[in-house]
């Protein structure tokens, strides 16, 4: 069986009351519209036809990788007109998926489940709602077969009292669809040419539809506003966090806790309050990060604790390390492992080999350390002239006094000392005490000035 998908993402979003396009708003870090693409892609189809309309050329800027065959809808006359724009794309597939742009939450098990339960026929994705206001209507026989879709505006008392709603999704015979989006009037309240009308013809020309009814309701929820937005991120985020736990993760508040990427995790992890993990990251066993950091595109091996309020940003942390509070990690940092990266220490291309300590008050960027160096207190690499980077290197067992600034390109030797207060702009040779530093002196007699009284 060849497998078409297609997704309807041409909605203009009126009330998001935002000049960019719905299905572009982020949930999770990722536009809505990238969730779908994600989960369609899951399923591993011949072909994914994407159907734009208003601010296509936005979705074809802000996803030019995706890998979709772009069908434009110029005129928005409904969701079966939009169908009908991509059949030409899906000719020759055997059977269609129908997604939506803004229904980000589906799982690809589910998609799975009902092109399973479809096969042969027409598969409609349906859910119990209690409160189903707004949502199309499946209408059973007394046999509980699906006899065709009311849309609400369209719906009778009757039928508004009816719970079990169509969440749009379906999967179809491509060539049947063919024939039936020829038959589909726009004799509606809303005046749209409705894909839901296939179920009334699929009955009628005795072909079976079977209305699979989804365990999680969650998973069919769209967006049309910023409050269902916020609604659905935080959702989502409870979907996240209850999966990380089952997977071995501890989380202090699973409420408090943000993934906006992907997050692998060894055994034994433990997450702090409001911490927000984004892109890639990796942590290994036992690692233990606490409350208020962020995490992004970083990996962080086992048994490293990153204590409260620290940035990592692409960097590499070894094993056993100890960073923070207060610390930013910038892209290009490696810690080879048993670190000490402290209060408000600020590290950025730099590559500090094992055991090497920074614990307070400093910055070492475009820097190579070597193994067991310590850092004194405010000391910083002055890596940039203005114009241009410069390295700066410290070889293994060297000592860096206490607000010392170190001009690169500079070189300190193995086993060095910079005395603390110095302005190092040459090479300072192994094993000796490098220092600069003006003769102190006491001026006797000098007054502090004093305010005029008045």
């Amino acid at each position: 069986m060849k497998l078409g998908i297609i997704i309807l993402a041409a909605g203009q979003g009126t009330r998001m009351r935002s000049a960019l396009p719905k299905v572009l708003h982020d949930l999770a870090g990722r536009p809505l519209l990238q969730h779908v693409i994600d989960t369609a892609l899951e399923l591993q189809p011949e072909l994914i036809a994407l159907v734009y309309g208003h601010g296509g050329e936005l979705l074809c800027q802000s996803l030019p990788d995706a890998p979709v065959v772009w069908v434009e809808q110029a005129e928005r006359l409904g969701t079966a007109h939009a169908v009908a724009q991509a059949m030409e794309a899906v000719a020759g597939l055997d059977r269609l998926l129908v997604l939506y742009g803004d229904v980000p939450l589906i799982r690809a098990e589910t998609l799975r489940h009902l092109l399973d339960c479809a096969e042969g026929g027409l598969g409609l994705l349906t859910a119990e709602l209690a409160d189903p206001g707004g949502y199309g209507r499946i209408v059973r026989n007394d046999l509980r077969h699906v006899q065709r879709i009311v849309e609400h505006k369209d719906a009778d008392a009757e039928e508004l009292a009816i719970r079990e709603v169509n969440s749009g999704i379906m999967s179809l015979d491509r060539a049947q669809l063919q024939g039936w989006l020829q038959r589909i009037g726009n004799d509606n309240a809303q005046g749209e040419y409705y894909l839901t009308d296939v179920v009334g013809l699929a009955v009628a020309d005795g072909v079976p539809v079977e209305g699979v009814v989804i365990a999680d309701p969650n998973e069919i929820l769209g967006v049309n506003d910023r409050v269902q937005l916020a609604d659905l991120e935080r959702r989502y985020q409870h979907r996240a966090a209850e999966g990380l736990m089952r997977a071995g993760v501890s989380l202090r508040d699973p409420a408090r806790f943000d993934l906006r990427g992907r997050l692998q995790a060894g055994q034994d992890c433990l997450i702090d309050i409001n911490v927000i993990i984004e892109g890639e990251v990796v942590l290994g066993d036992g690692v233990q990060i606490g409350a208020h950091c962020l995490l992004k595109d970083c990996q962080i091996a086992a048994g490293t604790q990153v204590l409260p309020h620290c940035v990592i940003d692409q960097a590499l942390i070894g094993p056993d390390c100890r960073i923070g509070p207060f610390a930013r990690i910038r892209p290009g940092t490696e810690l080879a492992g048993h670190n000490h990266i402290g209060n408000f220490v600020e590290t950025k291309n730099a590559q500090v080999a094992e055991g090497s300590k920074i614990n307070h008050l400093s910055y070492i960027g475009d820097s190579q350390i070597g193994r067991k160096v310590n850092v004194g207190a405010g000391t910083i690499t002055c890596n940039y002239d203005g114009a241009n980077k410069h390295r700066t290197r410290i070889g293994d067992g060297a000592f860096i006094g206490s607000n010392s600034a170190l001009v690169a390109p500079v070189e300190i030797g193995a086993g060095a000392t910079i005395g603390a207060g110095s302005v190092i702009n040459k090479n300072a040779p192994d094993g000796e005490l490098t220092l600069t530093r003006a003769k102190q002196m006491t001026l006797k007699g000098w007054k502090r000035p004093q305010k005029e009284q008045k």
